[in-house]
């Protein structure tokens, strides 16, 4: 096994897949519209959520007095992040999620649409106040923006469907393939060439030392063109965070498997500006109380994630 790195990411389904010919399930807004959703049906989950103004005094002052919050995502990560089939209405757990929070804590999350790296610098430089966007929380990222777990996720492998070329996430065979991956992301570390310093390369070392070429990798700007070479031929095989792998997979109308087993588990973080002070404080008791009324647990499945449930929520809380 692999490891070494941290998370992150993603999967636009306008091209690759098109969600209203993969039978996904309806689940209606409080606002009248209709999004698509993997998993069952789980009702309204919003309507019983009561502010707590305990909560919403923690938040900074600047928030309090516009009534919202400015959060930055990217939406090419389905089903964390991604647009519904009307490619304009964002839809995905984390936007359901920051939705859930507003109402507990009494502001609006207002989500704008941002490349992913851009996300952390716009934060620090002001044009965003939070980060929600598959995040992982790590210890070089804590630097520049505070964090609020919430959810976990690894790096799992994705190959066309029969697997040809025999690959695997936890042996040598991907030496000398092309890898498609997210630009950005924990996956093009993972097989980049090696900076033990800067922590990439982990996958292109373990290559090396065996004496066999490194895998060569193909980033893209999202996700959704990393999953496209695959489908074309273009790439050997997609690397990406496991929620996202699964969910392209079961979407594909049969292209692509998942294989092995997900690897470098880590904490995703909802990012905080560091001048916003007990803001981190408020949205981590929001993540808690949302679990306690089974809220969050509702919005789990129904993007059908259950299995990334994060029990203990933090502040901070990314590993070495």
């Amino acid at each position: 096994m692999l490891t070494g790195s941290l998370r992150r990411r993603s999967l636009a389904v306008g091209t690759l897949v098109l969600a209203g010919a993969l039978g996904l399930a309806a689940c209606g807004d409080d606002d009248g519209t209709t999004t698509t959703a993997p998993g069952k049906d789980v009702g309204d989950v919003f309507a019983s959520i009561q502010r707590d103004a305990a909560l919403h005094d923690k938040l900074d002052a600047k928030i309090k007095s516009a009534g919202k919050v400015i959060v930055a995502t990217d939406p090419s990560y389905a089903p964390n992040e991604f647009y519904d089939t009307d490619n304009k209405t964002l839809i995905g757990l984390d936007l359901d999620l920051g939705k859930a929070l507003g109402k507990k804590l009494g502001i609006e999350f207002a989500f704008q649409k941002a490349g992913f790296d851009a996300i952390i610098p716009g934060i620090k430089g002001g044009t965003y106040q939070l980060g929600m966007s598959s995040l992982t929380d790590s210890k070089e990222r804590e630097k520049t923006v505070d964090f609020v777990t919430y959810f976990t996720a690894g790096t799992a492998l994705m190959v066309k469907t029969g697997n040809p070329g025999g690959f695997k996430p936890d042996d040598l065979s991907l030496c000398g393939k092309k890898v498609a991956v997210e630009k950005g992301t924990v996956q093009l570390d993972e097989v980049s060439p090696y900076d033990e310093k800067a922590g990439k390369g982990t996958r292109t070392k373990k290559c090396t030392d065996a004496g066999k070429p490194a895998p060569v990798a193909q980033p893209y700007p999202d996700q959704n063109g990393a999953n496209l070479a695959l489908s074309s031929g273009r790439a050997d095989a997609v690397l990406a965070d496991s929620p996202v792998i699964d969910y392209a997979a079961k979407q594909s109308n049969g292209q692509f498997e998942v294989s092995g087993a997900t690897y470098d588990t880590a904490p995703y973080g909802i990012a905080v500006a560091k001048e916003l002070g007990t803001t981190k404080d408020a949205i981590l008791g929001a993540v808690k109380a949302l679990q306690a009324d089974g809220t969050y647990k509702k919005l789990l499945e129904k993007w059908g994630v259950e299995a990334g449930a994060l029990d203990g929520p933090v502040i901070n809380g990314a590993q070495g």
